[in-house]
Order: C-alpha cells, then sequence, then structure tokens
C-alpha cells in the first residue's frame, strides 16, 4: 500500500501556549521547531512512508520540508489541526496515495522502525488509532485519505475517532506505538521527555539539545 506520510504543523509562535507558566515564548518557539526537525527526521526515514506532505503556514517550517524534500501545504490561516490533517489528507488522495499516517510534530521521541512496523500490521484495517500516554488523546492516525474518515483531534480525540469509525462501519484498530505516545503539552509532558531522552539513543538530537539548554538557563537563575 503506498502510504504518504502528513504533518499538521501550527506556527512556531502560537506553539505550546499551556507551556506558557514553564516556558517563554521564544523558547516554547525554539523547541517546537526543534521537535518538528525531529519528527520529519525520523518520518524520512521509514522506509513505507513514500512521500511527507507538511501542512502549515509557518515559515521556518516551510524551509525544513523543503531541505528533506518534504512536499508543502500552505496553511497560511493556521485553522488548527484537524483542518490542517484533512488538508494534507486530500493532497494525499489528489497524489494517489491509498494509505496516510498523521503524525503530530510534538512527538520528537518518534521512532521510524516502529512507523514501519505500524504500517506493516494495519493489513485489514481501514482506520488505525495511536492513543497518546494517557490513553484519551490520539497522537496518529493511519487512514485511507480516499475514505470518509474524518480526523477529530483535541481533548478525548481517541474516543471521537473509535465512534465515528463504529459510526462509519469502518474496520478499524487501536494501536500503541511507544514512541508516539508522548508528546509534549504542558509541563509534565516536559519533566517526562526529559526522563525518557535518558533512554533514547540516536534520535531527537535537536530537542535534546535545546532541553539541554534549557535545563542549563534555569540552573543559572
Amino acid at each position: 500500500m503506498a502510504t504518504a506520510a502528513i504533518l499538521p504543523v501550527k506556527r512556531f509562535d502560537q506553539a505550546k501556549q499551556r507551556l506558557g507558566e514553564t516556558l517563554g515564548s521564544a523558547t516554547r518557539a525554539t523547541l517546537a521547531a526543534a521537535m518538528f526537525a525531529d519528527v520529519l527526521a525520523q518520518v524520512a526515514r521509514a522506509r513505507w512512508l513514500h512521500e511527507v506532505i507538511v501542512v502549515s503556514g509557518e515559515t521556518e517550517v516551510r524551509r525544513l520540508a523543503g531541505e528533506a524534500g518534504a512536499t508543502l501545504v500552505d496553511d497560511p490561516a493556521d485553522r488548527g489541526q484537524s483542518p490542517a490533517a484533512r488538508a494534507g489528507l486530500a493532497r494525499a488522495a489528489a497524489r494517489g496515495f491509498e494509505g496516510a499516517l498523521l503524525v503530530p510534530g510534538d512527538c520528537p521521541l518518534v521512532d521510524a522502525a516502529e512507523l514501519d512496523a505500524l504500517i506493516e500490521t494495519s493489513a485489514g484495517h481501514e482506520v488505525v488509532i495511536v492513543p497518546d500516554r494517557h490513553g484519551t488523546g490520539t497522537n496518529a492516525l493511519l487512514v485511507d485519505p480516499r475514505g470518509p474518515f474524518e480526523p477529530q483531534f483535541g481533548p478525548g480525540s481517541r474516543e471521537r475517532h473509535v465512534a465515528q469509525a463504529e459510526r462509519r462501519e469502518l474496520a478499524y484498530a487501536v494501536t500503541a506505538v511507544a514512541s508516539l505516545g508522548l508528546d509534549l503539552d504542558t509541563g509534565e509532558d516536559l519533566d517526562q521527555l526529559v526522563a525518557a531522552l535518558a533512554d533514547v539513543h540516536g534520535r531527537a538530537a535537536r530537542t535534546r539539545g535545546v532541553l539541554s539548554q534549557i535545563g542549563r538557563a534555569r540552573t543559572a537563575a
């Protein structure tokens, strides 16, 4: 099955606002850029992802996507993750892909090998829902971009996605992927990410570098 990766990415100056009490706006933007670069690098390495489609209105995203050879769908209005995901699905369908893997730009631990394994084991399912570490959100979706399924991200999205698949009578699976479990929204997530990086080697280099700088700045303060 020819499969594309779709990365919807909001503007970095609007990213991670729930970290406002923990990090300043400039630091949040720098961290968001680093996480996106790390995710993009792993997605580009996945053997079973034949094209990367990035949906964003962010200038730095456009630069990084261009350097990686990704297809860019401009989103100047920055309408949100779900509308951006739908725009990416439309582009994947227009380019003839049978599968599309929606991946967030804030899961820097993502592992290309695990993405390949997810695709390889998805046969027979029209929708694969990858939950977050809490089991309530959705950190990735594998769908047919030509089909009727519509991404509905946000709090409680796992339940919405399951309900939609059942309502549409689509064969679906809920599949945990270890490297996609942790996304970054809160100060607790930030602490979990710092701890998890201690056990990860060969991935998330840019995120690791930014977090190291943040740690030194906190220590100095």
